[in-house]
């Protein structure tokens, strides 16, 4: 058996990301599940960029404020307290617009946890 508690706000941010990001799965031991913490300011995007994977199903907790996630159909507000859930192949766009009056703080959770699936997603090239 094994058990851990992580303090998120002791683990290291990830640098050159357009918004704070704090790699929680392997502060945690997880190897099967990615679990990444971000906080976006107004006007600061999540990932980065409008992509999708090929194999991870992905979910996104929001903890406080709103987050927004333009998908090639719409653009949705997930309010906190909500879920928001993508399927593999599924184009996607996280942010927090620039008209926001606060923060966004989520929880993104990922699985598998492969690396090098995620596919850049060119909604103007879509459209041709």
């Amino acid at each position: 058996m094994g058990y851990r508690v992580v303090d998120c706000d002791e683990v290291e941010t990830v640098e050159d990301r357009p918004c704070e990001m704090r790699r929680l799965s392997a502060a945690a031991g997880l190897e099967h599940v990615a679990i990444n913490r971000f906080r976006a300011a107004p006007g600061e995007q999540v990932p980065l960029a409008y992509h999708y994977h090929e194999e991870q199903e992905e979910a996104f907790y929001v903890l406080s404020g709103t987050l927004f996630v333009e998908t090639p159909a719409e653009t949705y507000e997930v309010p906190a307290g909500d879920l928001f859930a993508v399927d593999p192949n599924s184009p996607q766009r996280a942010y927090n617009p620039a008209d926001a009056t606060e923060p966004v703080e989520l929880l993104a959770v990922g699985a598998p946890a492969v690396s090098g699936d995620a596919v850049a997603y060119d909604p103007e090239d879509a459209a041709e």
